[in-house]
This record gives C-alpha cells, structure tokens and sequence, in this order.
C-alpha cells in the first residue's frame, strides 16, 4: 500500500479536474439566437442557400417557440412518402404526375382564395397544417418535394403571381403553384400582358416571355415573401410587425436602401426618433438622386427637433 501523501494524490487530481470543469461549463455561453441573428446565420451567403429552412425562420417572429428543424422533419416525411410510391428508373415526367398527384390532390395543397392576404399564409408550419397558402408559399415547399426527387425543379418570380417550373429532357412545364395546373404559353402572356401595359412595354418595348420566366434565386424569393408581408402588414397598421419584417429585409438585403426608408418611417410612427433618424439618414446617404429626398429630409429634420 502506497504511504499516505501519495495516496491521497489520485483523490487531489480528481477534485482539481473537477473543478476545472465546473468552471469551464460557467464560464460557456448557452445563448439561443434570437430569431433575427437565426435568420442572419442562413442568409449571409448565397453558396448553398437553404431555402426552405430560410422560409421556415420567417414565422419565429410570431411564433418564438416554432422549432424550424422539426418542421423541416415533417417535410422530410412527405418526401419520403413521396418517394415510396415511385420505382427507383422512374422517369422525370413520371416523377411529375405524381408529385402533382401527390401535392395537390392527396395532400390537397391550395391556394388560399377564402383569406389571400393572411399572413399565415407566408407561415411553412402553419402551412403544413391548413394546407392553403399563396403562390410563393406553396411554390416553396413544391419545389423541395420535387428536387428531393432529382427533378430540375426552380422557383419563378413571374409578375404578380410566383410560378414553378420543370426542366424535362423534352422541353420545360410551367406550372401554377395555386392550383397545380400547368400553364401555355398563351395563358402566360395573357397573364403578362396587364403587367406590360402597365409598365409601358409594349410594341418595340416588349420583351420576350421567356425573360420573365428566369429561375428566381433562392434570396430573391425570401425578399418576396417578406415583402409580401411587409405590405400586408402596412396595409393593416400593425408596426411593431412591420419592423420585424423590415429587419429581417435589411439583413437579407443590406444594400437596399429604400427599406432603411421605410423603417425609419416605421420607427417615427411608434415613438423610436432616435432609431427613425439613423434610419432615414442612411437612406439619405445612399440615395440622393430619389424623388422623395426632400420629403424625408424635410422629416428627419422634423424628428430632431422633436429629439432636442
């Protein structure tokens, strides 16, 4: 048997590492990132962008609990369901009727025609549940179903109704996510044609159908679809929503300066003069051959005698 001081040492180490330990764990951040930090994480770069889980993130700012990675599992499981009714050769267009069966039919996916403007419309977990959205919405979670299935499947930011297509090996489907019904190309520019008229291109103005039919990048959508918010929102008053979706706009897109704009407008509507002046100054910095400069310095101005 070992004499005393040495025997002890074995019991000494244990406490030391012990509590060497205890003070490693105290000194660790366990921090949840807020929802906007979550957001940012996904959308800072445009190499492998994760689409869906980005659109996912876009409901934590009203449901705070909302766990994205089980709601990106659910999805998981429609595809796998998906994938047990097709044989492994099965060709591309037949990969396609029966994703369309299977979306729109079986599980009933819709467009929301009795409350088109619902935000929940924008909300994937809410979504998964209803089974009624918008276009864009529904596009999304389409298009996951379908490149999980090997399919050339992209999002379309055709004006004023987001499409989907398919690349086949014998030409390309359009395909209206609202009600699954693929699209000619004649019913496309009927569709355009209000747009055109619109917008002035028209006779030596107008461009080719095929330039609106490009694929949407995967940050180009979720810009969409909070922008789709952000008027809903607006359109309701409801600011302290509208300044969530305006920074979550900001973080996607840093240089759009117009955005600053509107929050700077935002934060004067709910008393935040400070963060309004930031705001409508960095427009101003950025944006000085706008329409609107002079109005919004004439505002800012406003606001700082209000400050002092």
């Amino acid at each position: 048997m070992l004499p005393g001081p040495l025997a002890s040492q074995p019991l000494n180490l244990a406490i030391t590492l012990t509590q060497t330990l205890k003070t490693a764990t105290m000194n660790l951040s366990f921090e949840v990132p807020t929802p906007l930090a979550y957001f940012a994480s996904l959308v800072q770069s445009d190499t492998d962008f994760p689409l869906l889980e980005a659109a996912i993130s876009l409901a934590q700012d009203e449901y705070p609990d909302l766990d994205v990675q089980q709601v990106l599992g659910e999805v998981d499981q429609l595809l796998a369901r998906l994938k047990r009714r097709l044989p492994a050769d099965a060709p591309p267009m037949h990969k396609l009727r029966v994703l369309n069966q299977f979306f729109f039919f079986d599980l009933n996916f819709a467009g929301n025609v009795n409350n088109y403007y619902d935000p929940e419309n924008s909300y994937v977990n809410v979504i998964l549940r209803t089974r009624r959205a918008i276009p864009i919405s529904l596009a999304v979670l389409w298009v996951e179903l379908a490149q999980g299935l090997g399919l050339a499947a992209r999002g379309v930011g055709f004006p004023g109704h987001f499409m989907v297509k398919v690349n086949l090996p014998k030409g390309q489907v359009v395909i209206d996510p609202f009600d699954g019904k693929s699209q000619s190309r004649e019913q496309l520019s009927e569709r355009l044609e209000p747009y055109q008229r619109r917008s002035g291109l028209v006779d030596d103005y107008e461009a080719p159908l095929g330039l609106y039919l490009q694929a949407s990048p995967p940050r180009d959508i979720i810009a969409r679809m909070l922008r789709n918010l952000k008027e809903i929102h607006r359109s309701q008053q409801d600011w302290p929503r509208l300044v969530a979706v305006l920074d979550r706009l900001i973080v996607l897109l840093p240089q759009a300066w117009a955005e600053y704009r509107d929050r700077g407008l935002v934060h004067a509507q709910l008393g935040d003069t400070r963060q309004a002046v930031r705001d409508l100054e960095n427009y101003l910095a950025h944006s000085q051959e706008g329409l609107d400069i002079d109005a919004v310095a004439d505002h800012v101005n406003a606001l700082r005698r209000i400050q002092s």
